[in-house]
């Protein structure tokens, strides 16, 4: 279970406790067990400092707090401060995270062929980018009439294998299995048996996607398809 300590405490010495941090990050790394870490200040009272770190459970954060350099770093720390800071611990009982729950949704309906459901879920501005695509970047609604091709050219989904989010940014690595059942750039059905790969990032602006950049194995499909020939 996901395990969360927030640290809390009054300093105007701010700056001095990110070099501190930093110096933390630079002594463990390789051994440290701390996922994640924020630090905010207090916009009604800029002393008040919170620091959030994310461990992967309850016994991962004692073992990152034995560490040596965890309780030199500490003590450093507390003298920054104008009292003991106070911790709260937290077992994670629920983490939803939109963004990603949002992108899911975009491929689940890009599988579905969910028009409706595919322009709840961009912005009107959305922009899209994919290599594979010689026209450009695509407007919301030439990217919805591209996915409209590829809705009738095969019976297909979407599996998303992982993601990971940084800002407004979320990068989804992705497996795409199917069968050829219409014209696909002038070639008829071939019932043929596809799956391909690759990576997407979007940008989400307000909970919708507003821009996306596609980095997928659009070759692997078209020779499953013979519309090009294996090299060598």
């Amino acid at each position: 279970m996901t395990f969360v300590q927030i640290i809390d405490c009054k300093t105007d010495q701010v700056d001095e406790m990110n070099r501190l941090l930093d110096t933390w990050i630079e002594l463990t790394r390789g051994r440290r067990t701390a996922t994640h870490s924020i630090v905010g200040s207090d916009r009604a009272d800029a002393r008040h400092v919170v620091e959030i770190v994310e461990f992967p459970s309850y016994e991962e954060a004692m073992r990152n707090s034995r560490m040596p350099e965890t309780n030199r770093i500490f003590s450093k720390m507390v003298a920054l401060c104008d009292e003991p800071p106070t911790f709260v611990d937290l077992d994670v009982v629920r983490d939803d995270q939109f963004d990603k729950s949002t992108v899911r949704s975009f491929f689940d309906a890009i599988g579905t062929g969910d028009v409706d459901l595919l322009r709840q879920l961009i912005s009107p501005d959305y922009r899209d980018n994919d290599p594979a695509d010689e026209t450009g970047p695509l407007t919301a609604d030439e990217f919805v009439a591209k996915m409209g091709t590829y809705g009738a050219a095969f019976d297909a989904a979407f599996t998303v294998r992982s993601q990971c989010a940084e800002g407004d940014l979320i990068s989804s690595r992705w497996t795409w299995e199917g069968t050829h059942t219409g014209a696909f750039r002038g070639l008829p059905a071939t019932h043929r048996q596809l799956d391909t790969t690759g990576t997407t990032t979007f940008r989400l602006e307000h909970g919708r996607l507003a821009e996306g950049w596609w980095n997928w194995d659009n070759m692997r499909l078209l020779r499953q398809l013979g519309l090009i020939q294996p090299s060598g």
